[in-house]
């Protein structure tokens, strides 16, 4: 009781205390902004930062856009993200402040496709990493599958990748797997069937650490390396690639195997962006004159083809390849020779694709026949181009 007799108020009746304002310069009340949109301020600085946005209409302006912002993020173990949220705020960050060590531009697309497969994968139970996945691919002409689980796939592409990484000086994943005094196998397929029969158990979602692990450090080895390295050979067995045209390689086939562990869980799965695709799309037109030569080799060409002999670096007969959408553009692919140069005078046919379907008849997640291809000129040409271009995939 008080003095007066009259009794003292409830605390519960007073509720908090309003916040005492701090007394704060403008670049601390500037740099306090985000974490004001983000709520991560204290009730003061909250308290100091709202009262100085009434004054200032610079700092009013700024806080809404990053409230903005705020507003297109969700938490992060959601699968829902908007695929170039992530693209987007980076290069709003590299805009503000450039990156003291670059990432080479052919390095992006396989940074953005890893990224993607994480965040698909950051959700799943046992259930979806045990579901079954069928990988499909071309041997010669005739489609070939071999079945595995989402774990197995990762694996896979812990195991591919790992041809980087040796080319770049890192740890192979082969290695612990099969013993230090163990030789590793060169190819794709080898790798991954040494690995999965090297495994003490079945792949497991433990594979995942190893795989993210493994996809960041080449991710930084070849920033800190610089663009000069792109020239260095990958070995891909019975053949080798540079390292930018295997790093395009690396994310073509990460997004590729996203779509089939997406397809397995049934969920909805993104092509790359269009610059990045386009990339890939590039690289598979760069590869067609020496997989048609591979054809005539085998003695797998369109009965009754004969190539035109051409000198080295002189124009030959040629197929337009037209890719449409985003990603779109134009290839002329020599049709006699890898040496030779595709030319518009000598094209002998046009074949037109939408880019995502001509990306999947590469991965031979689509047969040759079934090709939606808008086609016009010499039949043959046309038929081995497609095959060629479905005869590229591999496990």
């Amino acid at each position: 009781m008080e003095d007066g007799g009259r009794p003292l108020p409830d605390l519960a009746d007073l509720g908090d205390p309003a916040p005492v304002p701090l007394d704060l310069p403008h670049d601390v009340l500037k740099s306090l902004l985000g974490a004001w949109a983000l709520a991560a301020c204290s009730a003061a600085e909250t308290a100091t930062v709202e009262d100085h946005l009434g004054s200032c209409g610079g700092c009013a302006d700024e806080a809404r856009r990053l409230r903005e912002a705020v507003g297109l993020l969700h938490q992060p173990e959601s699968l829902d993200l908007d695929p170039a949220l992530r693209t987007r705020v980076l290069e709003t960050c590299l805009d503000r402040r450039p990156p003291r060590i670059p990432l080479p531009p052919w390095a992006a697309p396989y940074d953005a496709e890893t990224a993607r497969l994480d965040a698909l994968l950051q959700d799943f139970g046992d259930a979806e990493w045990h579901a079954p996945v069928r990988l499909r691919w071309f041997e010669g002409d005739t489609a070939t599958s071999r079945r595995t689980t989402v774990a197995g796939v990762i694996a896979h592409l812990l195991s591919v990748d790992g041809m980087i990484a040796l080319a770049l000086g890192l740890e192979d994943p082969l290695t612990e797997a099969a013993g230090t005094d163990a030789t590793c196998p060169t190819g794709p397929a080898e790798r991954t069937e040494a690995h999965w029969r090297t495994s003490h158990f079945p792949p497991t979602r433990s594979v995942r650490g190893p795989w993210r692990e493994q996809s960041h450090s080449l991710v930084r080895t070849v920033a800190f390396t610089g663009s000069h390295a792109g020239g260095l050979p990958v070995s891909y067995g019975d053949f080798s690639l540079p390292l930018h045209d295997a790093m395009l390689d690396r994310a073509f086939e990460c997004w590729v195997h996203a779509e089939d562990i997406a397809e397995a869980v049934d969920y909805p799965y993104d092509p790359p962006a269009p610059r990045h695709l386009n990339k890939m799309i590039d690289l598979t037109a760069r590869m067609l004159p020496a997989a048609l030569a591979e054809r005539r080799r085998t003695g797998r060409s369109a009965p009754g083809t004969t190539p035109h002999l051409v000198a080295a670096g002189a124009p030959g007969r040629s197929l337009r390849l037209e890719i449409e959408g985003a990603a779109g553009g134009e290839w002329l692919i020599p049709l006699d020779s890898p040496a030779a140069v595709g030319s518009a005078e000598f094209e002998v046919a046009h074949v037109a694709l939408d880019g995502v379907e001509f990306c999947r008849l590469a991965a031979g997640r689509i047969p040759p026949e079934e090709a939606a291809a808008g086609q016009d000129g010499d039949r043959q040409a046309i038929r081995d181009v497609l095959f060629a271009t479905a005869g590229l995939s591999r496990m």
